[in-house]
């Protein structure tokens, strides 16, 4: 690996994770990662800002090796989670005398996780700041962003806002800035959808706070370096924002056809009144473009068969997905076929309670969709165009 330099004594030692291909065993990393670790030095005091995968410790350490690094007075760790602190216990006992600064809930999770005592820890308050000669760093608590005892960390001189998770992406590269933020923009966006999304009142409140402070350069835990940082910060505000797009997500499963036919005819009467739609068919496309298209959607509308009853489970899984990372969507619906019984609606709809979408009224086919069920699904295209042009988006 490699040493690569922010500024004048300011460096990023951490790793570059080519081949990891899940995260937390849950979130498909199609170009690995970064575990990114930055190096400060004071004229008085040498600071390491977050570490590294535990598994990847020893490349950590073969680029503090390489950087020349023979003592660290500090270890700032901004967040409990093993990506950030999980080789914290190695590098306390590699540099004898360092400090873990840190956050109280932040230190009670590590105490909780991690080989390492009470001793060895520095709990600071929000806002505080600390002089390392020369430079001043200031601790700025950022709750929910997306663990609570999430933390950022300026460097006043500079202007560099170290980050955390926020405002980072799943992405890997030998170049440390973004040179194209249209290259990088997908893959921060869906960073954020998977990851960010459901504390999206929160990132309101910090953006916010982040306007008091002036900033040159946002140095995330994730991915590269921005600068500059407008246009980071300014897809940040649109995706947080309550504001929606004219477009209808559409996940949904076909085991005799049936669904699969709505769905088809169901989008071009979406086509033919200025509605766009994107189907998703779950068993075989990839959700992680549907997560994306959820970021700005005014309208979902899950589309299913009736299984025993109930739902295919893949369009459960993506109630449950639309459930957990909670979008601003506006509107909620549901498609489906059954021949006997059916409780689709009640079981898709009753997962989605995180967040209150208007529930349009379903369109159901007994058995192949025939003349009524077709009319039904134009009536709900006829809805839906309605309410995106009362929305202002059609």
């Amino acid at each position: 690996m490699a040493v690569r330099k922010l500024a004048e004594g300011i460096f990023e030692v951490g790793v570059i994770h080519w081949d990891r291909d899940l995260f937390d065993d849950l979130i498909p990393l199609p170009q690995g990662t970064t575990y990114n670790s930055y190096l400060v030095y004071g004229k008085d005091k040498t600071v390491l800002i977050d570490t590294a995968e535990p598994t990847k410790m020893d490349v950590l350490f073969n680029n503090l090796d390489m950087a020349g690094v023979k003592k660290i007075d500090y270890v700032i760790c901004q967040h409990a989670e093993q990506d950030h602190s999980g080789s914290l216990a190695q590098v306390l006992d590699r540099y004898p005398g360092s400090i873990c600064i840190t956050n109280q809930k932040c230190r009670d999770l590590l105490l909780m996780h991690l080989d390492v005592t009470e001793e060895q820890f520095k709990v600071i308050a929000d806002g505080e700041k600390i002089d390392i000669g020369g430079r001043t760093l200031e601790f700025i608590f950022a709750p929910w962003v997306h663990w609570p005892e999430t933390m950022f960390t300026y460097l006043a001189e500079e202007r560099i806002l170290f980050s955390c998770d926020f405002l980072g992406g799943h992405l890997t590269s030998t170049e440390l800035f973004v040179s194209d933020y249209k290259q990088v923009e997908d893959k921060v966006k869906l960073y954020y959808a998977e990851i960010m999304m459901p504390f999206r009142k929160n990132i309101v409140n910090h953006l916010k706070k982040l306007e008091e402070y002036k900033i040159d350069m946002i140095a995330p835990s994730h991915g590269q370096v921005h600068r500059p940082i407008e246009q980071i910060i300014n897809s940040y505000k649109g995706w947080v924002s309550d504001d929606v797009k004219n477009l209808v997500v559409i996940p949904y499963a076909s085991t005799h056809e049936t669904v699969a036919k709505m769905v088809e005819y169901f989008v071009d009467a979406l086509i033919a009144r200025g509605v766009n739609a994107k189907p998703y068919h779950v068993t075989r496309s990839d959700i992680g473009g549907m997560t994306l298209d959820l970021v700005d959607a005014a309208t979902v509308v899950l589309a299913s068969p009736t299984i025993i009853s109930g739902p295919h489970p893949d369009v459960a899984y993506c109630a449950f997905l639309v459930n957990m990372i909670r979008p601003k969507m506006k509107y909620l619906s549901v498609i489906y076929s059954f021949a006997w019984a059916s409780k689709v609606v009640e079981v898709l709809t009753g997962m989605v309670t995180t967040i209150k979408p208007e529930i349009l009224p379903p369109v159901a086919s007994k058995g192949v969709a025939r003349a009524e069920a077709l009319a039904e699904l134009d009536r709900l295209a006829d809805q839906i165009a309605e309410k995106h042009k009362a929305l202002g988006i059609l």
